[in-house]
């Protein structure tokens, strides 16, 4: 089984298309406005961003990105003020996620609308 598509809702498509695509750099894939729909890919998972709704705190998206802090580097010089720094949150002695002894790491930010967005890696 894949994941093929998160929803989320938000309040203004603009700021939306911008954060994720200009800030984050995911690849724009469509808008339909009517009705209020905006889709990105993620590495073959498809986003859908609706327009109405509860906004803010309704899901959290987690991107996986190789090197954590470069990318908290990066997004901070476009802006993005991170609640959340880089740290660790699991110790996966056992392997259940990943490698064994590996610990997974994470830092969270908000998106324009105040959703919850993770960065996470494996060290």
């Amino acid at each position: 089984m894949r994941l093929h598509q998160i929803a989320m809702h938000v309040a203004d498509l603009d700021a939306t298309e911008v954060f994720y695509g200009d800030v984050l750099g995911a690849r724009f894939v469509a808008r339909f406005d009517p009705p209020g729909l905006l889709f990105f890919d993620f590495d073959g998972v498809r986003v859908l961003f609706e327009s109405g709704g509860e906004t803010k705190g309704n899901s959290i998206l987690y991107v996986w990105t190789d090197d954590i802090e470069a990318r908290v580097a990066e997004l901070e010089s476009k802006g993005v003020r991170f609640v959340h720094p880089p740290g660790p949150v699991h110790k996966d002695g056992d392997g259940t996620f990943g490698p064994a002894g590996e610990t997974e790491w994470m830092a969270f930010f908000e998106d324009p609308d105040g959703n919850t967005v993770a960065l996470v890696t494996r060290k």
